[in-house]
């Protein structure tokens, strides 16, 4: 039988009762949120870097065809490996229909305007749970000096942001 005990407001454990110990070892999935940043940042190097334990899903899919779209060689290499390699990355208009397919799609803004100095977006798409505002997005690129221009499309250009290139790495998502 297993029971919830609350411990203070927010924390939360399980307590498990049963004739036997609890042993071995779980594999925690890798997560979408976890993810997509990740494959967005990788717009950073023109080095390969290799991501693993990235999920195998619908949105991960659209970041990877993005990525591919501007410029990056995006590779499955094993069942959740994928290689990408933003070496010729110089497309700064991200697509429309691939963006109306996810909310993290704007991800994408940051990285573009310190490698290309600027970046077209359009709103993202994706579902509607609850109030995701782009505004904390655009405030830090204002805060870094970007000029931004808000009509069809998200259009900005300039900023603090520099181009850092390093070596390649391999990191879990």
């Amino acid at each position: 039988m297993s029971q919830t005990a609350v411990i203070g407001r927010a924390a939360e454990c399980f307590v498990i009762d049963g004739g036997r110990p609890l042993q071995g070892r779980i594999r925690a999935a890798g997560n979408k949120n976890g993810a997509l940043p990740i494959l967005a940042a990788c717009l950073l190097t023109s080095e390969p870097v290799t991501l693993h334990n990235v999920p195998r899903i619908a949105d991960v899919e659209t970041m990877l065809e993005l990525l591919n779209d501007v410029g990056a060689e995006v590779d499955w290499t094993g069942p959740n490996d994928v290689q990408v390699h933003a070496a010729d990355v110089t497309k700064h208009e991200l697509d429309e229909e691939l963006c109306s397919r996810m909310r993290a799609s704007f991800l994408l803004a940051g990285p573009l305007l310190a490698r290309l100095g600027t970046v077209s977006v359009p709103p993202p798409g994706g579902d509607v749970i609850g109030r995701r505002r782009l505004d904390p997005h655009i405030h830090a690129f204002t805060e870094i000096g970007a000029q931004i221009e808000v009509g069809r499309r998200y259009e900005m250009r300039g900023g603090s942001l520099t181009r850092h290139t390093t070596s390649s790495s391999t990191r879990r998502a």
